[in-house]
Formats: structure tokens, sequence, C-alpha cells
């Protein structure tokens, strides 16, 4: 009984994917609507007021992402604490991020919570891979929670002079981010003698 062996060609799989590599997404645009179904009543988001709430949902996804990250690779002292505190932020992002994407909506814009388009866009900083301490964590999300703080900040006015009620919005998100960031920074703090 004769065996013959194939020789094995060097196959595209040893090398290391590409990062992000992602299929098209198929249909694009969507179903076209008729000129009535798509009309659009009310008042419109301008560009720049889309734009700016756009930067604050990207970094209010990411916020929540990242919590999640250090969540579930936190260790050391203080564990529980800042395992649930995390929690905390966690909830927080994905509610603004959700009311920011809304209010965008109501006002004829299109939000983009896309995950290429979040890592590509936020001014959150990556966060590190592995195992991390607990006071590593709290300096980190401290760090993250004053970014989204700086965003809202940066887009207030515009957005102010444009939709008071979408400032609302954000003066909500900063309080809460604000102390967020006050009740997590504290846990490295000593007092002051």
């Amino acid at each position: 009984m004769a065996t013959t062996t194939a020789k094995k060609s060097p196959s595209k799989s040893s090398a290391a994917p590409a990062r992000n590599r992602r299929r098209s997404a198929r249909g694009g645009a969507g179903a076209e609507l008729t000129n009535e179904q798509n009309a659009e009543q009310g008042f419109t988001a301008s560009e720049s007021l889309s734009e700016n709430l756009q930067k604050v949902l990207v970094d209010l996804i990411e916020l929540s992402l990242q919590g999640k990250q250090a969540h579930w690779n936190v260790v050391g002292r203080n564990f529980r604490d800042t395992h649930l505190q995390l929690d905390e932020i966690i909830d927080a992002a994905r509610e603004f991020s959700d009311t920011v994407a809304e209010r965008m909506r109501s006002l004829h814009a299109l939000p983009d919570g896309r995950s290429d388009l979040v890592a590509e866009t936020t001014t959150l900083p990556e966060f590190p891979q592995g195992e991390i301490a607990t006071a590593e964590v709290v300096d980190l999300m401290t760090e993250r929670l004053d970014a989204v703080a700086t965003t809202c900040r940066d887009v207030h006015d515009d957005v102010d002079e444009e939709d008071p009620t979408s400032a609302d919005i954000l003066h909500a998100i900063l309080e809460r981010v604000e102390q967020l960031s006050w009740m997590v920074s504290a846990e490295n703090r000593t007092p002051k003698r």
C-alpha cells in the first residue's frame, strides 16, 4: 500500500491577524423612504451641535468599556469597594451615553457608537491590559472621569448657545462624573495636616 504525503504550503493563518479587521456592513444606508415618511420636524441640530454631542457620547461609551476592563482585572487592597465603585461608574456612563444618544436622535442627529469609531475618536487614553492594583485603578479611573468632564466643559458653551436643553444634559453629566472623580480619588488621598 503506497502512501503519499502532501507538502504543506505555508498558511496565511500563521501570520498575526490584523487588528480591527472587520467585514463591511451590508446594506449601508438602509431602506429608502419616501419624502413623506422621511420628513423630520422640529428643531434640528446643526453639524456643530451634532459633533459636540458626539464627542461626549464617545467618551462616555469608552468610559463604560474601560470601567468594565478595570472591574474585571482589579486586584489588591480594598478590592471589593473598588470593584463596586467601578460598577457605579459603568452604570452612570451607560445611562448618560444613552441619554446623549437619544437627545441626538430627538434633534435628528445620528449618534455613532460603533467600536472602531469610539476607539479612534475618544479623548480617553487606552486602558492597560492585565491585573491592576486597586491604587493604580483609582488613579487611572480618576484620570478618565476627569477627561470626560473636560470634554463636557470644552463643548458646553457652544452647545448651550445653540441648545440649552442639551446643555442641561451636560450639566447632569458634569455633576455626576465630577462627584465620582472626587469619591474615587479620595481612596488614594491622605489628609492634609
